[in-house]
């Protein structure tokens, strides 16, 4: 079953490769969708695919890469919209 996610993660996220992490680990799992930062200092991403591979990213995202430091993550379910690759949107 596919699945669609949008994430807000908060901390200190930008600035320590969390966009490039994000991209490698969803290509990884096959999640399609894009990952972000705001202009609020957050990384946003949107996860599309089957459910377990968004979950692992979902997962992910409340650790992030070693050097980040997260301290919320926001997840709002949405509908698949049939994105299949991922990419870095800026």
């Amino acid at each position: 079953m596919r699945v669609r996610a949008r994430v807000r993660v908060s901390g200190f996220v930008q600035g320590v490769s969390f966009r490039w992490y994000t991209t490698e680990h969803a290509r990884r799992r096959e999640v399609g969708g894009w990952v972000r930062n705001t202009p609020d200092g957050r990384v946003e991403a949107v996860f599309e695919g089957a459910s377990e591979g968004v979950e692992a990213m979902i997962e992910w995202c409340r650790v992030g890469p070693r050097s980040a430091q997260v301290s919320d993550v926001e997840v709002i379910w949405e509908e698949p919209e049939g994105l299949f690759s991922f990419d870095v949107e800026f």
